[in-house]
């Protein structure tokens, strides 16, 4: 699904250059889930904005789904992430004058889906979730793990091949941060390929294979390190 060859980012102003990525390369299967870790200003978010076509490397290449889009234009960009991509953030970033049903119909919307489609969809995406109760409710009702998990089913609804979490438990505490991950780990069970940041070794042991990153560089690569093969098949 994913190849990267020698990626690199440098970020330059008048006065300093700096490079957040260094020639990073590594595959990912569809129906992995890898865990990328590192220290704060390793170069993880900057790994994901690539990997999720928010931002093009200043160097090397980057085949998604068998096509080299790393000199995509935005527009290029937009076209392929709405359509196989699904973002899941720390911060929920739900529009808080929507209602959870309409947060989660958004991405549908935007692909021109009937409303028809998108009611089956939706509704099928919120029972999944278990989350279907509150489709009346709006952000700010919810608790933060009601939240993720309408910012889960909101990433899912389109069925992306593929999920970019950011630290998806980062605001939650450690009972609805397991609520998250275990909801995570069902979708990457039903064969969706999961790729999350975080800075959490519990987190990041639900992941078959965790990558890490050193001021831009990747320095090792664990396989299945953790939690048994029953949470990461």
């Amino acid at each position: 699904m994913i190849n990267a060859i020698n990626l690199s980012k440098i970020f330059r102003t008048d006065e300093v250059e700096t490079t957040a990525l260094n020639k990073v390369s590594f595959t990912i299967n569809r129906g992995e889930f890898v865990a990328i870790m590192g220290p704060s200003g390793c170069g993880k978010s900057t790994l994901l904005n690539i990997l999720g076509l928010l931002d093009n490397p200043s160097d090397g290449e980057y085949f998604f789904l068998g096509k080299e889009v790393s000199k995509f234009t935005e527009k290029q960009r937009a076209t392929m992430r709405k359509n196989n991509i699904g973002f899941v953030f720390q911060n929920f970033n739900l529009i808080e004058e929507l209602n959870v049903y309409e947060n989660v119909e958004l991405p549908l919307v935007y692909l021109g889906m009937t409303a028809s489609e998108r009611r089956e969809k939706v509704e099928a995406t919120l029972g999944q979730m278990q989350i279907m109760h509150r489709r009346k409710h709006f952000p700010l009702q919810l608790s933060g793990g009601q939240q993720q998990r309408v910012a889960v089913a909101r990433a899912v609804v389109a069925n992306p091949h593929l999920i970019l979490a950011d630290e998806p438990t980062g605001n939650l505490d450690s009972a609805h941060g397991d609520e998250v991950m275990n909801l995570l780990a069902s979708l990457n069970q039903s064969g969706t390929t999961i790729i999350m940041v975080t800075h959490s070794q519990h987190d990041a042991e639900y992941a078959q294979r965790i990558i890490r990153l050193f001021d831009g560089q990747i320095i090792n690569e664990n396989i299945k390190t953790g939690r048994e093969a029953s949470n990461s098949l």
